[in-house]
């Protein structure tokens, strides 16, 4: 039985293999076993080109080769392909992420960062301002906030947010020791429960929710009942956020 065009180019996306490769392995499945004259003839790919997709298969662990005259093939069970694939990519994700984490010790990253300071101080404040859409986002906008920390951080929220917070630390608690961040979650929400290691967790009375780093950026939080219209404001503005962290802090001493 032979796929359709558009089924093999599917398959040639999921499995990462080229036209002929897809060609030969689905002859093969189709058969279950056949030496490569029969491949040839049965996935229209170029005798002269079989051998060396026969090859590149067998290494991949799509096929096993069965000595013999002639020599022919086996195609292994799809399930155990998936199951080799996956595990590929896995290594191949594990691998670049590692080198995404090893970039920040490298000269490479601090001539980057280099050029963003001297890019910021060319802009306004006033207009340094963003607006976050989406519950997903603004989680994923705290936790890149969390992780530019130098100094402090001070996360402030109620019931309803605490869980997600929660998350986010649990997600970035190990970078923050490491840079010995100071960090300070407040909440009127009960605390027994949390389990974040070196970050404080103090109650409060405040019915808030915002995310304050370094007293020079803060992002507000404001929840709707549908998590999609979620949202918040972030604002850098060091004479701002530090008047507002001062206000926040009389406030806990009354």
């Amino acid at each position: 039985m032979l796929l359709q065009k558009e089924t093999l180019q599917e398959l040639r996306e999921h499995f990462k293999l080229n036209i002929y490769e897809i060609k030969i392995w689905t002859s093969l499945l189709s058969k279950g076993i056949a030496a490569a004259s029969e491949l040839a003839e049965l996935s229209g790919v170029p005798r002269s080109r079989c051998y060396d997709v026969l090859e590149s298969l067998e290494k991949k662990g799509f096929i096993i080769m069965k000595i013999g005259k002639p020599i022919k093939y086996i195609a292994v069970q799809p399930e155990a392909v998936v199951d080799r694939v996956k595990k590929k990519l896995q290594e191949d994700a594990d691998q670049q992420i590692q080198i995404v984490e090893n970039l920040a010790d490298t000269d490479i990253f601090k001539e980057l960062e280099l050029l963003h300071k001297t890019g910021i101080k060319k802009i306004d404040v006033e207009n340094i301002t963003d607006a976050v859409v989406g519950r997903n986002n603004v989680n994923r906008f705290i936790k890149d906030m969390l992780l530019r920390a130098k100094k402090s951080a001070t996360i402030v929220t109620n019931e309803d947010g605490i869980k997600n917070k929660v998350k986010v630390l649990r997600k970035v608690k190990d970078n923050l020791s490491k840079k010995k961040i100071k960090v300070k979650l407040y909440t009127n929400a009960p605390t027994a429960n949390f389990d974040l290691g070196n970050i404080e967790v103090l109650n409060t009375k405040h019915d808030a929710r915002f995310v304050n780093i370094d007293n020079e950026e803060v992002f507000f939080i404001i929840a709707e009942k549908d998590p999609e219209y979620h949202s918040g404001v972030w604002i850098k503005s060091p004479y701002f956020v530090s008047a507002l962290n001062e206000l926040f802090e009389k406030s806990l001493r009354q």
